[in-house]
């Protein structure tokens, strides 16, 4: 049994992985750390925690050491990742590190942690960045279709409010965003980044907010070396993504309500522009709070420690019975 120790469990994805752990067969969870809420149950904020006597606790880089743990789960913000890792480091040299924000994410010494595509440096691996949740959408987007492209393409996105965080902002107060929509930036969001140095192309990538709570829309416009249909498109990207059972490749525009699992992704809506079939538009749909962070990093960590990838992954009968044969990074 490995032991778990979450960082800045406060947070929305702190709270995800929390419920995915709640019946997680072989992880245990040493720690859950969230200097707000020291000393109140864990029940508090997920009420079906096993363990109605475990509470939050408060924790300081330097304290790491008096706190045994295998995984590290750092879901702190953007620019606060670095102390940790160096007290987690010095302590627990042999750990797993998993950071969910966006520091280590351009280093090459970090595994990536886009788990579909890249299984094979995450089995056994030790420092794994998390994508973001915009990127997830959008690389899963490009990257069956990167070698076709002439043109960067440009993705237009919508997330819900939780995707800005608890620290109350313009972006994730109700009132505000009421019969609204906010952009997050205009140029140089750090997924715009992220998404172009992770594909090895540039990409045009507008993010916003919206009034709902959860889940992103992600629509793409892409110009292509040749002429395609729906067709060719729904099957350039069925082929590389069978038997994924967390990936559902549609004919029809999927929606943020109807994502099944909830812990998938989905691509559809496939559409050819009629005055050139060069050029074409689809979108992708995501659970920000799941694959565009918990329930990633889960199936990143049951890689790394050589589990059956979707151990703790709720997979509801539809998807399990179209995807029989879903490929695991190991099986214990």
């Amino acid at each position: 049994m490995s032991r778990l120790a979450l960082v800045g469990a406060r947070g929305y994805t702190g709270r995800e992985l929390l419920r995915l752990l709640v019946d997680h067969p072989h992880i245990e969870l040493e720690l859950a750390a969230s200097n707000a809420q020291a000393g109140q149950p864990i029940t508090d904020e997920v009420p079906e925690w096993p363990d109605a006597a475990q509470r939050f606790i408060a924790l300081a880089p330097e304290h790491v050491a008096d706190r045994p743990a295998d995984v590290w789960v750092l879901a702190v913000p953007n620019g606060h990742s670095k102390p940790w890792v160096s007290a987690i480091e010095a302590a627990w040299p042999e750990a797993m590190i998993v950071d969910l924000g966006a520091d280590y994410r351009f280093d090459s010494d970090w595994v990536y942690g886009l788990t579909e595509f890249n299984r094979p440096a995450l089995t056994g691996a030790r420092r794994i960045s998390n994508p973001g949740c915009y990127a997830t959408g959008a690389q899963f987007g490009v990257l069956p279709i990167r070698d076709l492209l002439i043109a960067p393409p440009v993705v237009f996105g919508v997330s819900g409010y939780s995707g800005a965080g608890r620290t109350p902002s313009a972006r994730n107060d109700p009132e505000r965003l009421r019969d609204n929509l906010i952009p997050y930036a205009l140029t140089g969001h750090v997924h715009e980044s992220e998404i172009s140095v992770h594909l090895g192309r540039p990409v045009r990538f507008h993010p916003h907010v919206a009034p709902f709570f959860r889940g992103i829309s992600l629509t793409l416009a892409v110009e292509l070396g040749e002429p395609q249909t729906a067709e060719t498109l729904l099957q350039a990207f069925s082929t590389p993504l069978a038997g994924e059972p967390l990936i559902t490749v549609q004919p029809g525009v999927p929606e943020i309500k109807s994502l099944r699992p909830r812990a998938g992704l989905a691509i559809g809506g496939f559409s050819v522009d009629a005055r050139e079939p060069r050029r074409a538009s689809f979108v992708v749909v995501l659970d920000n709070l799941l694959k565009g962070a918990a329930s990633q990093a889960l199936q990143n960590i049951n890689c790394a420690l050589g589990l059956t990838e979707l151990n703790g992954i709720e997979i509801d009968a539809t998807a399990a019975a179209h995807n029989p044969q879903a490929p695991h990074c190991a099986n214990e």
